[in-house]
């Protein structure tokens, strides 16, 4: 009983270390996270993919409100798994950013550096008193100079960079089937390709395209897919499913709506 009301004080503290090195309200925003659905960033040869799961709660809520993939600016998206309105902070202090740059340089913002100044602005809340950690991971995928360039914030304010990588639900599970697929030279089309049938393979091998969202980001800018896009891809890789019958979901699921975009 004195060991658990000892971790209960460290749990109540954001800007205290327990006495094993931890951070667990660090840990419990990386919990979070895993509650959301899958988002997916693959990087080609010619551009970066972003692909995201999507669960509608109630056939009452409209499709176009359940957004993962944001615009940050023309030559950047991000993908988001966690909670919404963390999310949403985090992607408006990506646009802010990229807009000052622009102003005041004349240039776009480098995908490397955005990413450093949203983790640096994630670390404040891991060292403030009477705020908490960002319940969400965020997936930054852009060009710089025509090169792609893919990154991942963590809840601690860590970046990390990527060739292929995944956040939320079923996360080791997908890793797992990009390490096994993922291929250095993959073009673009070949990474969307593979970014869909990896959300396949924690989906039953099937998906539709109201279940899915999916974004590029290539040498003529970012650019969203449309549903036909999608369905033509899913049609091609034989992993189209007759319809989408998550509107009642399971307990996950429901957790999506107000965790999760």
């Amino acid at each position: 009983m004195q060991g658990q009301s000892q971790q209960q004080a460290y749990d109540r503290g954001i800007t205290i270390f327990s006495p094993d090195g931890r951070l667990y309200q660090v840990e419990y925003a990386r919990e979070a996270v895993k509650r959301g659905t899958a988002s997916i960033g693959i990087r080609g040869t010619d551009g970066v993919v972003l692909a995201v799961e999507k669960r509608v709660r109630s056939p009452l809520m409209e499709r176009s409100s359940v957004e993962k993939i944001h615009k940050v600016d023309d030559h950047v998206g991000i993908a988001s798994a966690g909670h919404v309105a963390d999310a949403r902070q985090l992607i408006d202090f990506a646009r802010r950013r990229t807009q000052v740059n622009r102003l005041r340089y004349g240039e776009p913002l480098g995908v490397e550096t955005l990413t450093k100044e949203v983790t640096d602005h994630i670390q404040q809340y891991t060292q403030i008193g009477g705020a908490r950690p960002f319940g969400v991971a965020l997936i930054v995928a852009g060009m710089d100079d025509g090169e792609p360039r893919l990154f991942e914030t963590d809840p601690s304010g860590t970046p990390y960079e990527w060739k292929a990588l995944a956040v939320g639900a079923d996360r080791s599970d997908v890793r797992e089937y990009l390490e096994e697929h993922y291929s250095e030279d993959v073009d673009l089309d070949g990474a969307v390709e593979l970014a869909l049938e990896a959300l396949a393979s924690v989906n039953d091998d099937s998906l539709t395209p109201e279940s899915v969202g999916l974004a590029v980001v290539d040498s003529d800018g970012y650019r969203r897919l449309t549903d036909d896009d999608v369905s033509g891809y899913l049609d091609g890789l034989d992993i189209l499913g007759e319809g989408e019958d998550d509107t009642e979901g399971d307990g996950a699921a429901e957790d999506d709506t107000e965790g999760d975009e």
